[in-house]
């Protein structure tokens, strides 16, 4: 092992760590690896930099731009309404998973799911059956779709590109089109079978009662004529009549020990954790207001034309990161954010003191006039309410016909995917599919920095040698069973790594590593560039590996064992599949 290798397989490592431990953002994490790279002379400054100009990270980008255009153009619209007219829960499934079939091949999956969750929640209620029962289905077949096209997903992208730099010849527009279909056909197949007696059914009557998005934390000020004032918070016995737990009690700036031994006092703060409906009974009865302090903007709670939402916060949020209190004019002036909920975990800090994550849900209250402002903001995904039918004018077919020009040219040879895109994404503009100024909000901007910023560390991996002593050392070990072994081993590792860091990072990583390996082997690398593709585009087992997972991980109130006992043998499913038949179209 050489200097150079030990480096490069150091930084790796450490990106590694960093991802599935999720100590820094990923695109933060992406520009640290880029700098280390650079510094240490492992890549030219050329190639560096080089990640930002590559047709897959402009494509990826132009293909959010596009996906935003499609939606606010109403060429969209309908699909609530059609799901809404299942007569079933089988039919309802039966027919999300033919719409996403022909929408998720030719539209970035997690613009896909983020577009559906709100239309799939409204479409259940309506036919009286569980969202928890079709969410993550739709997250599943959202990436099963993606990964049947070039475009369908950005790790088939990034993939095509590394390949691209290291000598592979790159692939088609439809070259994944027939194992994809294959795989699709056959994990829709379980989904619509085994897959639901497996999913949780969280059945019950209205939203914040449904999928625990009612157990909120929210924070509840003592009035001086409150009831609750000499009591303490045991004797109180909030728990018994309300079902509401008090979490920590806050006097002033600092927190009481032992609360349910404590004398409650007026001013004082309780961090009170229920159901809304709940916690909005004992406020009324006990004498309690939503603490002021938490209130972006003071508002009466009992005006009639308040709107109460439940949001969600979206893969590519600028709130990401952001603690509540420091939203205030940043965000809907005359919002009131009343409570939130994160899955699995109990709050136990002041709430304008929490940092939003993904996925996190808001309870917000909004004045009914501005509802439409909140539904518009790409920020946030509103889950309660149902989004207002856009009206079909000319921009919907424009915007239909412009995204099959991007996909079709491409496919027929005339013009790079990078090129259609890009002009596509700027006729969607021009034409008032979407406005400028959301054109930035559209794209996912973290997605953009770590396919720029980790493409060098597979550059680093192949010229160093580092993806050659790897192979080496670990399917080496197998080459003597063949190069169908090899490749089972091969899908196998890229499986398990995309479980539990970023399914780009584990492209980047295990693109030059397929390469390396078919070298080895001497035959054609296709055969493992194609499996490495499917395993880093297809994460099922936890709702980490993936981002549509952790979407509807919020949305449909899971737990981390729902996408374990659902998503494993659904991987396995596909591992199989991958084994059998990609030596079948693409032989070694």
């Amino acid at each position: 092992m050489t200097a150079e290798i030990a480096v490069v397989l150091g930084l790796a490592l450490i990106a590694i760590v960093l991802f599935a431990t999720e100590k820094l953002r990923i695109d933060a994490i992406a520009l640290l690896v880029l700098s280390a790279l650079a510094v240490l002379g492992l890549v030219t400054p050329e190639q560096a930099v080089g990640g930002f100009s590559n047709p897959a990270t402009i494509t990826v980008a132009a293909m959010f731009v596009l996906a935003a255009g499609l939606q606010n153009s109403g060429a969209l619209s309908g699909i609530g309404d059609l799901l809404g007219k299942a007569r079933s829960p089988f039919q309802f499934l039966l027919v999300l998973f033919l719409v996403l079939a022909v929408i998720a091949p030719f539209v970035n999956n997690t613009a896909v799911v983020a577009v559906f969750i709100p239309i799939v929640m409204a479409a259940t209620a309506r036919i009286g059956m569980s969202a928890s029962k079709a969410l993550i289905p739709l997250s599943y077949v959202s990436q099963m779709a993606g990964v049947c096209t070039l475009v369908g997903t950005s790790t088939n992208l990034l993939v095509n590109a590394i390949a691209r730099d290291l000598g592979h010849p790159g692939f088609t527009m439809f070259e994944f089109t027939s194992l994809g279909v294959i795989c699709m056909v056959v994990g829709c197949f379980y989904l619509l079978t085994v897959g639901r007696w497996l999913l949780p059914d969280a059945r019950g009557g209205e939203l914040v009662e449904q999928y625990e998005l009612g157990k909120y934390i929210t924070e509840l000020r003592v009035m001086p004529d409150s009831s609750l004032i000499g009591q303490s918070v045991g004797d109180a016995k909030l728990g018994e009549q309300y079902g509401v737990f008090v979490l920590e009690l806050l006097r002033g700036d600092t927190k009481v020990w032992g609360p349910r031994e404590q004398k409650i006092e007026a001013g004082d703060v309780l961090l009170a954790r229920g159901d809304w409906t709940k916690l909005d009974e004992l406020r009324k009865e006990a004498g309690l207001e939503v603490d002021p302090q938490f209130k972006l903007e003071q508002g009466s709670f009992e005006q009639v034309d308040q709107v109460l939402t439940e949001v969600m916060i979206a893969p590519r949020s600028r709130l990401s990161g952001r603690t509540l209190g420091s939203l205030g004019a940043g965000w809907h002036k005359n919002a009131t954010v009343l409570g939130i909920h994160r899955r699995a975990q109990v709050l136990r800090e002041q709430l304008r003191a929490v940092r939003l994550q993904v996925g996190d849900i808001l309870l917000v209250l909004t004045p009914a006039s501005e509802a439409a402002d909140l539904r518009a903001d790409s920020n946030i995904i509103v889950l309660s309410e149902r989004e207002a039918e856009k009206e079909m004018g000319w921009r919907a077919p424009f915007a239909l016909i412009t995204m099959v020009l991007v996909i079709l040219l491409p496919a027929l040879g005339w013009v790079p995917i990078s090129i259609t895109s890009l002009v596509g994404a700027v006729a969607m503009t021009l034409a008032g599919c979407l406005k400028a100024d959301e054109v930035y909000d559209a794209i996912d901007w973290r997605i953009i920095i770590l396919m720029a910023g980790l493409l060098p560390l597979g550059m680093a991996m192949s010229e160093t040698g580092a993806a050659q002593f790897l192979v080496e050392n670990t399917v080496g070990l197998v080459k003597s069973y063949g190069p169908l072994t090899v490749l089972a081993v091969v899908y196998l590792m890229a499986l398990l790594l995309t479980e539990f860091m970023s399914n780009a990072a584990a492209a980047v990583l295990l693109t030059p590593i397929g390469m390396s390996t078919a070298k080895m082997m001497d035959v054609d690398a296709t055969p493992f560039l194609i499996a490495v593709t499917f395993a880093a585009s297809t994460s099922f087992a936890t709702p980490v590996g993936y981002q549509t997972n952790t979407m509807v991980y919020g949305a449909g109130g899971y737990r981390f064992t729902d996408f374990l006992k659902v998503g494993l043998p659904l991987n396995l499913i596909f591992w199989v599949l991958g084994v059998i038949f990609i030596p079948v179209f693409w032989p070694f």
